[in-house]
Order: C-alpha cells, then structure tokens, then sequence
C-alpha cells in the first residue's frame, strides 16, 4: 500500500535543503519505502480543518 494523505496522522514537510519529509505521527508506517500499512488500525479520515481549510470568515 502507498502513502494515505488523506489520514490525519500523516504529515509532510520541506526542509531547508529542499527535501521532502514525510512521517506518520503515530508511526504506525513502513520505514523503508516510506508507506502506510495495508488496513492500519490508526487511519482516521483528515479533517477540513487539518487540510490548511478555514470554516469562518476571521474578518
């Protein structure tokens, strides 16, 4: 199994060098290659607010 972007325990991030981080917060993936595992028991779907998404208006 690839890479779930839409669980709320993964997370990436671009490092100064310009590289690409990607990491599970409960480190439930596969290290090496980089992969989420078939069926994880920690998948939860990604919340509207986790994808950078404002529901109100802050004006």
């Amino acid at each position: 199994m690839g890479v779930r972007q839409d669980c709320r325990h993964y997370s990436t991030r671009t490092v100064a060098s310009g590289e690409t981080v990607q990491r599970c917060r409960v480190d439930a993936n596969e290290k090496t290659p980089f992969a989420c595992p078939e069926h994880c028991l920690f998948f939860e779907p990604r919340s509207i607010t986790d994808a950078g998404w404002r529901r109100f208006d802050e004006s």
